[in-house]
């Protein structure tokens, strides 16, 4: 239960002075709908308002001048601005207003009134001489001008509240926050010159210089330190909890070590490593919770296949669960000859599958005839069973909710002691740094190699005026049989246009090439799978695609891949789509598009690409480079949406938190000592909550 003390945060924002039914829903548009939200949005600039005079303001800048009224002039028509004609003796001023400010202006600043006013000036088109404030941020009387901050917080705003509204709920939340009990370590903290909790906060909503606004503030890096430390420690719990739960004891099997004598290939290093820190998961006596991390194809799947042959060993079901048809698709052909060269019983349940056929796949899974089960979330509706299910994975983990995978976990067979153990397996390499902010709560095995036998994919930059010859270059390509992509960018905030653009580029093609297909994000999941599988078949040549195409659609007779304005992807996501070309025999290229001329960053990051096709390599320089924003797509690559912390800006911090958490509970695992009651209470106010049981930990 939450701690009274933090009631007054978790009341709705509209018990905030001012916030009403048309303000509310704006609010929790900006930050969201419960106070302490408010509390949690940061600043994002300052606005400084010097006192000056006409004959020296500056274009452009927001200045504050002491004026006398001189004249109103009211619109002589409809769509004209009242206008406010002022002198402060050295010259005049001229305020405007549009949309429906009128004579009530006249009544409250009469001719001859003095007044301080404060806004952005401009100089209007055509009128060098003259100077003029469109709406005024201020306007008040002269006695009143020391009510004009010199520095101004600017906050978020949309239509409708504008920042300086903000700013007030902003303080009125911060009148709220209470003193909190120290949850952080003294020594961490004076070795840090940290501020106390409370301190942070009215340091973070009171900036006096630019610097003050960096998330590399001490401040902000206290309170990002704070949100770090209540997740890390959620994900510690939850680790503890999965590892206080048996699971079921897979030995390595002879059907295991058949099928890899069997591989036309022998395993990288890598894959033996990672294969030898599963298989001591799976005879520890604890449940599995662990992630298999690996480059664009560095063979995740076969050590996923071996491990399921390993469970088929020991009289045990597995599942395979995709987030696409496609994926499920491509899996279970991967895998199925050679687990049915061995005996085992392989089967693709994904929502195609209908009727009668249905019925008799989910009878071999129920009866345990089939050993194996590949698919994509129809393996967890709630007819289908398992007689013996001990082992599950899961592809491209983060485009699966929390539900969703504990509803896969939670067909294991009624009546045992143990858990269904976990793999997640993906395809993007995340730095180390950031590892922790994702993975916190699993194990991680990481396959850094390549098979032998991989074909290197020529990069190979070229400005958009080259496109009428690249498309030449395409056609015969395509009329010795090879196939290509070519990706378009998101060009806008709006769908529709960059719908439009593909349309477009789509059709362009279309008058110069045989068999260009499109795929974008607005069709239906069915229909892109059709349209994948007809590129996958051959029958499509050239696949147009809004969208990054499927992490890990294998098309060995893809061997181009275009990339149009490659300088607005970072480097992580362009080599992602080079890794969907070279997978054939075919020599593959890569075509970076850009629009010249090439600025620095960008420079660099063809360089990099050229020289290196280690995709951990790539997404640390992707680091490096970009910095702050959002590198590596985080936003969909299921990191957590923290409020103050940055996952690059704080990188450092990740990893201390992870350490502290660590060593919390190893000292104080029911946080039951001062410091862990301190702790439950940051843990409520970031919702960060510990993990109560085997389900919660799923």
């Amino acid at each position: 239960m939450r701690p009274e003390i933090l009631f007054p945060l978790f009341t709705s924002v509209s018990t905030l002075k001012g916030v009403g039914p048309r303000v509310a829903p704006l609010v929790e548009k900006l930050a969201g709908p419960i106070v302490r939200d408010v509390l949690f949005t940061a600043p994002t600039g300052l606005i400084r308002r010097g006192v000056t005079t006409v004959d020296q303001a500056v274009e452009g800048q927001v200045q504050t001048f002491v004026v006398t009224i001189d004249a109103h002039q009211p619109p002589h028509r409809l769509g004209q601005p009242w206008k406010i004609r002022a002198w402060d003796g050295t010259g005049f001023l001229t305020l405007i207003w549009f949309k429906g400010h009128g004579p009530h202006l006249e009544r409250q600043h009469p001719k001859g009134a003095r007044r301080a006013v404060s806004g952005k000036v401009e100089r209007p088109e055509g009128f060098a001489s003259e100077l003029q404030i469109a709406h005024p941020d201020y306007i008040v009387a002269e006695e009143r001008a020391g009510d004009i901050p010199e520095v101004e917080t600017v906050y978020p705003a949309t239509a409708g509240l504008p920042s300086r509204t903000f700013r007030k709920f902003a303080l009125e939340a911060l009148d709220r926050a209470p003193d909190l009990p120290e949850w952080q370590d003294a020594a961490w903290r004076e070795r840090e010159r940290l501020p106390a909790w409370r301190e942070a906060l009215a340091a973070l909503h009171a900036p006096a210089s630019e610097a003050d606004l960096s998330p590399l503030a001490r401040p902000r890096r206290r309170l990002a330190y704070d949100e770090l430390l209540a997740h890390q420690l959620a994900l510690a719990q939850r680790k503890a909890a999965r590892r206080s739960h048996p699971g079921p004891l897979i030995p390595a099997g002879s059907l295991s070590d058949a099928a890899e004598k069997a591989l036309p290939f022998k395993l990288t290093g890598a894959q033996i490593r990672a294969l030898s820190e599963i298989r001591g998961d799976l005879v520890s006596g604890e449940r599995m919770s662990r992630l298999l991390q690996g480059d664009v194809g560095s063979g995740k799947t076969v050590v996923a296949m071996l491990a399921m042959a390993d469970a088929a060993s020991a009289g045990l079901q597995s599942a395979l669960m995709a987030p696409t048809e496609i994926l499920a698709r491509q899996h279970f052909e991967t895998i199925a000859g050679p687990l049915e060269a061995l005996g085992l019983s392989a089967i693709l349940l994904t929502g195609r599958d209908k009727g009668a056929g249905r019925a008799a796949k989910l009878l071999g899974l129920a009866d345990g005839t089939h050993h194996i089960a590949v698919g994509t979330h129809a393996l967890f509706q709630d007819d289908v069973a398992f007689k013996a299910l001990a082992l599950t994975i899961i592809d491209e983990q983060h485009r699966f909710g929390v539900n969703e995978r504990r509803r896969l976990q939670d067909k294991g067979p009624p009546g045992v002691d143990w858990g269904v153990h976990l793999l997640a397996m993906s395809a993007t390499p995340i730095p180390r740094t950031l590892e922790l902010t994702v993975f916190g709560d699993l194990d991680v095995s990481r396959i850094d190699e390549k098979p032998p036998g991989r074909t290197p994919v020529a990069t190979r930059a070229a400005p958009t005026p080259r496109v009428p010859e690249i498309v030449e270059r395409l056609r015969a390509a395509i009329a010795g049989g090879a196939q290509a992509f070519w990706i378009c960018p998101l060009v806008s905030e709006s769908e529709k246009v960059d719908l439009r653009a593909a349309e477009d580029r789509a059709a362009d093609l279309a008058r110069h090439l045989p068999g260009v297909g499109l795929v974008h994000g607005q069709m239906p999941p069915a229909e892109k799978d059709a349209v994948m599988q007809r590129f996958v078949d051959g029958e499509v040549s050239v696949l147009v695609a809004t969208t990054v195409v499927e992490v890990g659609v294998n098309v060995p007779n893809a061997s181009i891949m275009v990339i149009e304005h490659a300088d607005r992807f970072g480097l992580a996501q362009l080599h992602q789509l080079r890794g969907r070309v070279g997978r054939g025999t075919r020599e593959s290229s890569c075509v970076l598009l850009y629009d010249p001329p090439l600025s620095e960053v960008a420079q660099k990051r063809l360089d990099i690409l050229r020289r290196s096709d280690d995709g951990f390599e790539i997404a640390e320089k992707d680091l490096e480079l970009r910095g702050g924003g959002d590198p590596l797509g985080l936003k969909q690559s299921g990191f957590p949406a923290y409020r103050l912390a940055d996952p690059v800006a704080h990188r450092d911090l990740i990893a201390v938190a992870a350490d502290d958490a660590r060593l919390i509970l190893a000292r104080d695992p029911e946080l039951a000592s001062p410091r862990g009651q301190a702790l439950r209470m940051l843990q409520e106010l970031f919702d960060w909550k510990p993990v109560s049981s085997l389900n919660e930990a799923g």
